[in-house]
């Protein structure tokens, strides 16, 4: 069977919602596991659209609040394909709220979904190859490349069966810490 190919804006996707008291914290502000449950929806949709298939979450990447948002501001989330493998793709979405009164917009969120597609067994599933179309989607790509070329290649004080306490307590020197270790386990810093 021949290889399918979409283009980016085929599954791209835009949601506004409006920030109602009801998704606020004490001070006013959205709760940012809210916003999160938003961006799981556009990517779930997003990645759905562009598979054709049933997608799950495989994975959630930088996900900075860079601007708090207020009740009443206009939210609005746009989610593409950035990348795609075999199975799975690589969902980017920016958050963006707009105060209605002022007509001042901010970027207050970005984040990439690792969604993965699913058949009707809930096994993996081929998923459509990606047609880029300009500078930009091609920039995509290729950062997402590189994201999960890094991820590979993670620092080896992350691996918990090989790290050593002693090669890292330069790092935890003049830090807001007391050490209270084990019997048996000590660190000079």
């Amino acid at each position: 069977m021949e290889k399918v190919y979409k283009r980016v804006s085929d599954a791209a996707i835009t949601l506004t919602e409006l920030m109602l008291p009801s998704h606020s914290n004490f001070s006013g502000k959205i709760h940012g596991g809210y916003i999160m449950s938003l961006m799981d929806q556009i990517a779930f949709a997003c990645a759905s659209k562009h598979s054709q298939k049933y997608c799950v979450t495989a994975a959630v990447e930088r996900v900075d609040f860079l601007n708090p948002i207020d009740v009443g501001e206009l939210v609005t989330l746009k989610a593409s394909i950035n990348y795609v493998g075999n199975t799975s793709m690589v969902v980017g979405i920016r958050v963006e709220a707009e105060n209605i009164l002022e007509g001042s917009c901010k970027h207050c969120n970005s984040s990439y979904f690792t969604m993965v597609a699913k058949d009707k067994s809930g096994k993996n599933a081929q998923v459509p190859g990606l047609i880029l179309e300009s500078k930009e989607e091609v920039r995509r790509y290729v950062t997402a490349i590189l994201r999960m070329q890094e991820k590979k290649h993670q620092h080896p004080a992350f691996d918990e069966k090989t790290f050593e306490m002693a090669d890292y307590a330069f790092l935890l020197r003049d830090k807001p810490i007391k050490l209270q270790l084990g019997e048996g386990e000590n660190l000079e810093i």
